[in-house]
């Protein structure tokens, strides 16, 4: 199908968004590799009157450690995680998830950003950042705030994301010694939404105690 019709706008930085969002109310929707977003207004399961595109957005597309964390920039691609040497390494669920989104395509432009924010529960993200502890950083028209992950989520396609609220980074703790995960999946054809998914982390300490 078709989606139906809407206002296209380009925010260049995250207070030219913010902005946007403040003056274009409710029926404004932020869009970065759209690979959520896209598919629900092509079934018009969602209908927003106006889309933010905050993909050009500079600064929010890196993968660090600094200090006790792993710090991912929210329009960080799937391709991106994919690839990057330190995740492969150090926290190799992530491949387990990227490898099973969707498709090489859908991955050069899908952000991880996204694939949270949007709040559906099919996509694979999700579930790393619960099995994994992340805390999520946002930011809006009060300013930056912290969102622990088990406070993000509040049901299908609902977030702590207040209205105008653009997610920028995912905070993890850093890997440790004697840990590990997975992520497995159950869909319906390869590269599709998961009819079931789950992500697991464990940590063991210097006794083997899980």
């Amino acid at each position: 199908m078709i989606p139906a019709n809407f206002n296209y706008h380009k925010a260049n930085t995250l207070k030219e968004a913010i902005a946007l969002s403040q003056e274009l109310g409710e029926e404004a929707k932020y869009m970065s590799g759209g690979h959520s977003l896209l598919p629900m207004m092509k079934l018009r399961f969602a209908t927003p009157e106006h889309i933010i595109d905050i993909s050009k957005i500079k600064g929010l597309s890196y993968i660090k450690e600094e200090g006790n964390l792993l710090k991912i920039g929210a329009l960080t691609t799937q391709t991106e995680l994919e690839h990057n040497p330190n995740l492969k390494e150090n926290y190799p669920i992530f491949g387990d998830a990227v490898w099973l989104t969707a498709d090489p395509s859908v991955r050069n432009c899908g952000t991880i950003g996204g694939n949270i924010a949007h709040g559906d529960a099919a996509n694979d993200q999700p579930a790393l950042m619960l099995a994994l502890r992340a805390t999520i950083i946002a930011e809006g028209v009060d300013g930056k705030k912290s969102i622990p992950i088990d406070d993000f989520f509040h049901g299908f396609y609902m977030t702590a994301l207040e209205p105008g609220d653009i997610l920028t980074e995912i905070q993890i703790p850093k890997t440790k010694k004697n840990s590990g995960g997975a992520y497995h999946k159950v869909e319906r054809k390869v590269g599709d939404y998961a009819t079931a998914g789950v992500a697991v982390h464990v940590e063991l300490d210097d006794d083997g105690i899980c």
